[in-house]
């Protein structure tokens, strides 16, 4: 299991890549690979005020349909428009071309709370079990 040094996570499986008041969200290789192939993402419209820990998207696979989680504030700066034709690039390269949005912080308080790269993989191995 893929899991990047450079990147913070969610409960919910959201990675989060910060490079100061910006930010990058997606979901992790983990997450892709318990939904399987999926077949459409719903993105946020630019300007939207996501509030962490809220839902503020959809990934659709041929297994189920599950919630995008803010892992912070911040507001929407860009989507990944290549997603609507293209959804099976989050399974493809989930931490690269996969990317969902990206979002100006609100405040990097929020990214006390994210599970650094050991954390993220001890919940994976829990669910696991």
């Amino acid at each position: 299991m893929e899991v990047p040094k450079d990147l913070l996570y969610t409960l919910e499986h959201e990675w989060i890549r910060v490079d100061g008041k910006s930010a990058v969200i997606g979901i992790t290789q983990f997450a892709q690979e318990q939904l399987g192939d999926i077949v459409f993402v719903e993105l946020p419209e630019m300007g939207t005020q996501l509030e962490k820990e809220s839902p503020f998207g959809v990934v659709e696979s041929v297994k189920t349909v599950s919630d995008l989680y803010a892992p912070a504030n911040g507001k929407v700066t860009k989507v990944n428009k290549e997603l609507e034709t293209n959804p099976e690039m989050v399974n493809i390269d989930p931490f690269g071309a996969g990317w969902i949005v990206e979002i100006e912080l609100s405040s990097e308080e929020d990214l006390k709370t994210l599970l650094d790269p050991d954390a993220y993989i001890e919940q994976c191995e829990k669910e696991l079990e």
